[in-house]
């Protein structure tokens, strides 16, 4: 879609470029027929087009005109310090804070990372893009994320649809990062051959996740023991990155989250890093900011009055 254009719009501008050749788009496959030597010049500088659609996932204007005008030279873009995916839209998704870039670093000199911090600082949002930078680079075979099942204080009821609809609102999140991240069509096909999986933490027992990204989101709604059960899954040559936010728990009372217990037990394990982020690292709209600090000036006045 990128390399052809909406309704072949761009295979209509390249044919511009290469008069005496038929070129005629077949589905996935492209047919050319004309000089040989005319034939091995379209050759080259469509292959550039398809390179920079897979690298940027997109293809503006210019960029094919810089390219269909003069093959030999490559688009005058080039990768930002720090990149790690380009995403739809020529978007460069990188680190955008201190606390996100101890994350990257960790993430790549650790094979179980813990990244807690606040609603809007960039954990899941950063993990995913390392998980598809990893798989891009065929350092990992798949994907794996994961969440705990668990209502946000709300009580849905009785979900209508088949278990994937009934489980995919709360998953959600972890579709829409991807979705920055890759075109719809070959992420909806990597889904569709178990390269990107998602799904549940309850359907993580009993599986060993080895050449995998994985990622568990919202690990303070996961109870110690399923913590437990998550992290033995760990096989060979694969990444866990296990995000959390303490203070939005959501867990029935009687129902203690895993997270924190889990923390302390493992926190000066070597091999396993433990990256802290704060309202610094919030990204999100300003105001979100200022609802966090508000919310940690609540809970920690109340903790002194307890203390009293």
């Amino acid at each position: 879609m990128a390399v052809l254009g909406a309704n072949d719009s761009n295979l209509r501008i390249v044919k511009g470029f290469f008069p005496k050749l038929v070129i005629i788009a077949r589905g996935d496959t492209l047919v050319v027929k004309g000089d040989e030597e005319e034939i091995n010049r379209f050759s080259v500088r469509f292959d550039e087009l398809v390179k920079h659609a897979e690298r940027y996932n997109d293809l503006p204007r210019k960029v094919l005109d810089d390219i269909m005008s003069d093959g030999d030279r490559l688009p005058a873009e080039s990768d930002e310090p720090g990149t790690l995916v380009h995403g739809n839209q020529g978007l460069r998704i990188k680190a955008r804070t201190a606390g996100q870039q101890r994350l990257v670093e960790a993430v790549s000199t650790t094979d179980m990372v813990f990244a807690i911090g606040p609603a809007g600082s960039g954990k899941t949002y950063t993990a995913v893009a390392l998980a598809v930078k990893a798989l891009k680079d065929k350092k990992v075979r798949r994907i794996i994320l994961t969440r705990p099942a668990v209502e946000a204080g709300e009580n849905l009821g009785f979900l209508p649809g088949d278990l994937k609809d009934k489980l995919d609102p709360y998953l959600q999140p972890l579709y829409d990062a991807l979705r920055d991240m890759m075109p719809v069509q070959k992420l909806a096909e990597n889904i569709e051959n178990g390269i990107i999986q998602i799904a549940p933490l309850a359907f993580m027992r009993g599986r060993t996740l080895d050449n995998a990204f994985v990622i568990l989101d919202e690990a303070q709604n996961a109870t110690l023991p399923q913590v437990k059960m998550f992290l033995t899954r760990m096989g060979r040559s694969a990444k866990f990155v296990i995000t959390g936010d303490v203070t939005q728990v959501d867990l029935p009372r009687n129902q203690p989250s895993g997270l924190l217990p889990t923390l302390d037990m493992l926190r000066n394990i070597e091999g396993i890093s433990l990256i802290e982020l704060d309202e610094k690292d919030i990204i999100r709209h300003e105001l979100v900011t200022k609802v966090v600090q508000a919310f940690r000036k609540r809970d920690e006045e109340r903790e002194r009055d307890e203390q009293r």
